[in-house]
C-alpha cells in the first residue's frame, strides 16, 4: 500500500500521449520523481508509475531499462534541472557581490520550492550514493556550479571586493548547507522549536542572513587562512 492508498486518495493520472515518445518519457520521469521522493527507491513501485502515466511496466522498462535505471534517470533530471536554471541566471553580467547574492537567492528559493529534490538527495544519501555512483552524468552536471562560483570569486578578488581565500567547493557547501537544511529538517525543526520556517518574515530574515554572512566572509582577509 502506498502513502496515497493509506489516506484514501489516488494520485491524478497523466493523460496518455500517442506518437510522442519524448513526451511519454517526460511524463514517466515526472511521475517517477513524485513516487520515489515520497516512498524512496525501495518503496517506489513501477506499477504505480505505469498506472499514473497510463502506460505499462513493460513500456517503462523499454524507455529506461529497469527500476534502478528509472530512479537514476530521475536523479539525473532533478540535478540537471537546477543546474540548467543556474546557467541562465546571467551572473557574469552582475558585479561579484550582486552575483553571489543572486545565486544565494536562487538556491534558497529553488530548494524551498522543490521539496522533491531535497527528499531525493536525502534518500540517496541514506543509500550512501550507491545509485549515483553508476551515473556518468551527475558529476559533470554539478561541475558547472563550482565553475560559476570560481569565476565570481576570481572577478571579486581582481576587483578588490573579495579578499578571502575560499575554495569554490567550500563556498558551495556553505550555501547549500543552510538552504538544504531549512527544507530537509523543516518539520522536525518547526516541531521542536515552534518555528514556521515558511513564514514570510522568517524566509526574508533567513535569506538576508545567509547572503550577508557569505558576503561578509568573502570580504574578510582572515577568512580561509
Amino acid at each position: 500500500m502506498t502513502a496515497d492508498d493509506a489516506t484514501g486518495t489516488t494520485p491524478k493520472a497523466k493523460p496518455s500521449r500517442k506518437n510522442d515518445p519524448e513526451g511519454t518519457r517526460q511524463d514517466i520521469l515526472e511521475v517517477a520523481t513524485e513516487e520515489f521522493a515520497s516512498l524512496g527507491f525501495s518503496g517506489g513501485r513501477v506499477d504505480a508509475i505505469a498506472a499514473r502515466t497510463r502506460t505499462t511496466k513493460r513500456m517503462i522498462y523499454y524507455y529506461f531499462g529497469g527500476k534502478e535505471e528509472l530512479y537514476l534517470a530521475v536523479l539525473e533530471k532533478v540535478y540537471g534541472d537546477i543546474r540548467a536554471i543556474e546557467n541562465r541566471l546571467n551572473l557574469q553580467n552582475l558585479d561579484p557581490e550582486a552575483a553571489i547574492r543572486a545565486l544565494i537567492d536562487f538556491t534558497f528559493d529553488y530548494q524551498e520550492q522543490h521539496e522533491d529534490f531535497i527528499r531525493l538527495v536525502s534518500i540517496e544519501n541514506i543509500h550512501r550514493a550507491e545509485h549515483m555512483k553508476k551515473s556518468k552524468a551527475i558529476a559533470n552536471l554539478n561541475i558547472t556550479v563550482i565553475d560559476t562560483l570560481a569565476r565570481i570569486l576570481e572577478r571579486g578578488r581582481a576587483a578588490g571586493v573579495f579578499k578571502a581565500d575560499i575554495q569554490p567547493i567550500d563556498l558551495h557547501l556553505m550555501i547549500s548547507a543552510f538552504c538544504f537544511f531549512r527544507v530537509s529538517n523543516r518539520h522536525t525543526f518547526n516541531l521542536i522549536f515552534h518555528q514556521n520556517l515558511a513564514a514570510t518574515d522568517t524566509r526574508t530574515r533567513h535569506k538576508r542572513m545567509i547572503a550577508d554572512a557569505i558576503v561578509s566572509l568573502l570580504k574578510s582577509e582572515a577568512a580561509g587562512t
